[in-house]
């Protein structure tokens, strides 16, 4: 296996094996081949420069797939960065992916009783029974896929891990807040990013798929809603119309993607529920990797701010 991600120090060689998750080819001013690469295992991920590329080793190269790398550790712009020295191809079946890929720190008999318990807690029998339907349409997917392709949340389980976070969230809420109605905050929760299953090609090194790139969650999910809403022959109730409404809205801003704003109470709790969950999430994993004193690198996602860890 070799030395881990996490373990890389500045100015180190190391040969190791480590999965490809994402490349991107480019030229220099001089009009030589390079790649762009993001290399992998299961404890941290870290960018890399294949320079003067030749053909034949580029087309050999696969996103998904794990090679012996031979690289240089050097830091770049305050960051570590691979320099590929040499890379060879390894038979695939001799991979255990299990050692390349992130995963959600929670089980995921844990994640779908938290889930299962946030079901419970809703008294509404129609809204029940939508959330129901939408959990069996997906199934296992549920506790599979990631909540995103990057920023947050983006290992197998971060989907139901997001979740069941927010469920916590919107509990506690409620009781602060007695004029939240539970059973409407919750099916949001649960509800709101489901169509992601269908935005993102699979748990394992995520793409957008073509409806994803063309339609988004949002929507992929409003049409499914509507679809489990006719098949249970509640097409017409307030109940569906209400968390159409939360699914579209969750996003809070048109330029955010939402392409309507929040117009309910619960539906304005979700999107800062979200919002909350997500930025605990993305801030913890950029602290998780510098050490106490120091600042992060520029998080994109929180407008290329900094944050400080603290002792």
């Amino acid at each position: 296996m070799g030395k881990q991600v996490k373990d890389f120090n500045e100015g180190e060689r190391i040969d190791t094996n480590l999965l490809i998750s994402q490349l991107v080819r480019g030229t220099t001013n001089s009009g030589s081949p390079y790649l762009s690469l993001v290399l992998q295992d299961c404890t941290k991920s870290i960018e890399a420069k294949l320079w003067d590329v030749k053909p034949e080793l580029e087309k050999q190269l696969e996103v998904g797939k794990v090679y012996d790398f031979d690289i240089e550790v050097i830091k770049y712009k305050n960051n570590l960065q691979a320099k590929v020295l040499k890379v060879l191809p390894i038979p695939q079946s001799d991979i255990k992916m299990d050692d390349f890929v992130f995963r959600s720190p929670v089980d995921k008999d844990t994640l779908r009783n938290s889930i299962q318990e946030g079901i419970s807690l809703i008294n509404n029998e129609k809204l029940a029974k939508i959330v129901s339907g939408a959990l069996n349409y997906y199934a296992n997917d549920v506790y599979e896929y990631p909540a995103a392709a990057k920023i947050h949340h983006n290992f197998i389980g971060g989907l139901a891990t997001h979740t069941a976070g927010m469920i916590k969230v919107a509990v506690a809420l409620c009781n602060v807040y007695p004029s939240l109605d539970r059973d409407y905050l919750l099916a949001g929760v649960i509800l709101h990013d489901l169509g992601k299953i269908e935005e993102l090609s699979s748990p394992v090194v995520t793409e957008y798929t073509k409806e994803g790139k063309l339609l988004g969650h949002i929507s992929i999910m409003d049409a499914r809603l509507l679809q489990i809403g006719k098949e249970l022959g509640l097409e017409d109730s307030e109940e569906l119309l209400l968390v159409r409404h939360m699914i579209l809205s969750h996003h809070g801003q048109y330029e955010f993607g939402s392409p309507v704003r929040p117009e309910t109470l619960e539906a304005e709790m979700l999107n800062l529920i979200d919002n909350i969950d997500a930025r605990v999430n993305t801030i913890d994993k950029a602290l998780s990797e510098v050490k106490e004193g120091e600042f992060t690198g520029k998080i994109f996602a929180l407008d290329n701010r900094v944050f400080y860890r603290h002792k």
